[in-house]
């Protein structure tokens, strides 16, 4: 397995990238322990930071919540290196989202500035946002306003059917832009509530830690209702007619064996993640590629992905972290 990582990471620091995958990337390399390499992509993501505090900007700046995906690595880079370059970087992304992110009248961060569909505002929730913004919140010491944007996004996103989330809603129109339940987007999530459970446990939040932990393991037996015989799931989740992809299933993995670790998800469920485990590895090509996943530019067939490289250094890292623990 350890030529497979190798391959895997030398091809997800090879791709393009927007501001969420610099910050999906930098963070799977440094869960893997690559501390050099995390501060060289934090590095990066500082010199693109714009004025108003978004960090690894390459466009015109409509994304709000992606840019924050990388914040945690860059306050990392400050903690290691005691430079102040990385401490406000960290520290004017955290002042954007707290106090100039367009926000809805519920005070939940809105995903983008624009809208991509038309006929809805741009004041939209993304599932993806569970991800990109909460953790950085809860390492800045913002645990409160970090559960605030998860529930709020689990409010206005939740099936009350299946319990999973739609991918986008606009609170402006009230209606949903894509009333889809996107396997990744919920990946996203769970592995974002992981993230804010175990800075909730490391600052002794306990109350936090706890009612997450709920939230995640509730998100995870949904999901697991879905989950086919070799460990993936189809893009949307209930539907089989929607092609069968990896990322997901390798988020969910990291997740599990993250939260086994954490000791808020019973080792009942490693089955679950060993079975992704096992077999993902079948989809990585000569070069490193993973394959058989929801692909990029558009996320809406099967590809290839910044993220899917990432979901499966991450899920290497936990694994291998659990196996050290016991």
């Amino acid at each position: 397995m350890g030529n497979k990582i190798q391959l895997v990471k030398n091809a997800m620091l090879a791709v393009q990238r927007y501001p969420w995958e610099q910050g999906v990337c930098a963070q799977a390399v440094w869960e893997l322990g690559d501390v050099t390499t995390a501060v060289a992509m934090a590095h990066d993501a500082v010199l693109r930071q714009k004025e108003d505090g978004r960090l690894a900007v390459i466009n015109d700046n409509i994304a709000v919540t992606d840019p924050a995906a990388n914040g945690e690595v860059v306050w990392r880079a400050y903690e290691i290196t005691g430079n102040e370059f990385y401490k406000a970087a960290a520290e004017r992304m955290l002042a954007f989202l707290m106090e100039r992110a367009p926000r809805t009248d519920k005070g939940i961060i809105c995903h983008n500035e624009i809208s991509f569909y038309e006929g809805f505002s741009a004041d939209q929730i993304w599932v993806d946002s569970v991800y990109m913004a909460p953790p950085f919140l809860a390492v800045m010491g913002e645990l409160d306003e970090a559960v605030k944007q998860i529930e709020g996004c689990f409010d206005y996103l939740q099936d009350e059917e299946t319990g999973l989330l739609f991918h986008i809603y606009d609170p402006g129109t009230e209606r949903f832009v894509r009333r889809k339940l996107w396997a990744t987007g919920n990946g996203w999530a769970l592995l974002g509530i992981a993230r804010v459970i175990e800075t909730a446990q490391e600052k002794d939040r306990k109350d936090i830690a706890e009612s997450l932990a709920k939230r995640g393991t509730a998100l995870l037996n949904s999901m697991l209702k879905y989950q086919l015989p070799d460990g993936r799931f189809h893009d949307i989740l209930n539907e089989k007619e929607s092609f069968v992809e990896g990322t997901a299933a390798m988020m969910m993995a990291a997740a599990i064996y993250r939260g086994v670790w954490a000791g808020w998800i019973s080792d009942d469920y490693m089955f679950h993640a060993d079975l992704v485990y096992g077999n993902m590895p079948k989809y990585i090509d000569e070069f490193g590629i993973i394959h058989e996943v929801c692909g990029c530019p558009d996320f809406m067939s099967c590809g290839t992905s910044a993220e899917s490289m990432a979901s499966f250094l991450m899920m290497e890292a936990w694994h291998k972290k659990l196996e050290g623990k016991n």
